[in-house]
């Protein structure tokens, strides 16, 4: 979500070019335990390899694909929820985005941490997209309404990869199953690891991270239940900083 070291100067053209790029879609789940005295965060470091934040410690989460819009679950979003998530897409708002969003939570938080976020039922879920047979071959059905959307932010402009990411909280309570290997098929996050909130504050993580991170302290903070009906915090870039919104 930020823009990390020095960029040479591009020419106009290009500079133009990259200041048009439509942020992509994407979702992040920060998955709270509350099992012991204090509460933790699931926090992952990115593989070297990856060009977008190398390194760095992050939730899971990635990019929503228009597929995950038409994934059955067993419960959809709160209303609260979807009408925050309606409210903040304009022209291009639709119940199938916000499903698309929140169902990409869960499925990145499978790929890169290996956790099954649903409820098991002795019938399988009707899913026939591959990027979700491992639900289906455990008989977990997809839960959107374990999740409460919190924030948002959008990667600035500048960048050859941009994304506009929705947040969501959900309890560790709500996790179905887990791969034995403790980490995700994708592999894409290393160290996993549950984290009280001023640990994970200071680990290497990009500015706008620390912010949710504050920002979802908060919300448990004043809705240590998590009911529907939270605000929702919004940063965006505005005049090289960024800005936060209440909504």
């Amino acid at each position: 979500m930020a823009v990390n070291g020095l960029r040479k100067s591009a020419p106009d053209s290009a500079s133009k070019a990259l200041a048009r790029i439509r942020p992509r879609d994407a979702a992040s789940l920060l998955l709270v335990d509350r099992s012991g005295g204090e509460l933790r965060i699931l926090m992952g470091k990115r593989h070297m390899r990856h060009v977008f934040m190398p390194g760095k410690f992050v939730f899971p989460g990635g990019r929503t694909e228009a597929a995950d819009g038409r994934i059955s679950a067993i419960a959809e979003l709160s209303e609260s929820d979807q009408t925050k998530l309606l409210t903040g897409m304009g022209s291009r708002s639709s119940v199938q985005r916000c499903r698309a969003l929140a169902l990409s939570a869960i499925r990145e938080t499978y790929e890169e941490a290996g956790l099954f976020l649903g409820r098991r039922h002795s019938d399988s879920p009707s899913i026939a997209h591959p990027d979700w047979a491992a639900f289906v071959q455990r008989n977990i059905h997809p839960d959107l309404s374990v999740l409460r959307y919190f924030a948002r932010a959008t990667t600035p402009p500048g960048g050859l990869r941009r994304f506009d990411t929705r947040f969501f909280l959900a309890f560790r309570d709500a996790v179905a199953d887990a791969l034995p290997e403790a980490t995700g098929p994708s592999q894409e996050l290393e160290e996993l690891s549950w984290l009280p909130f001023r640990e994970a504050a200071r680990l290497d993580i990009p500015e706008i991270t620390r912010m949710i991170i504050r920002e979802a302290e908060a919300t448990l903070a004043a809705n240590p239940s998590l009911e529907p009906g939270n605000a929702v915090i919004q940063y965006r870039m505005k005049y090289g900083r960024f800005v936060r919104e209440v909504f």
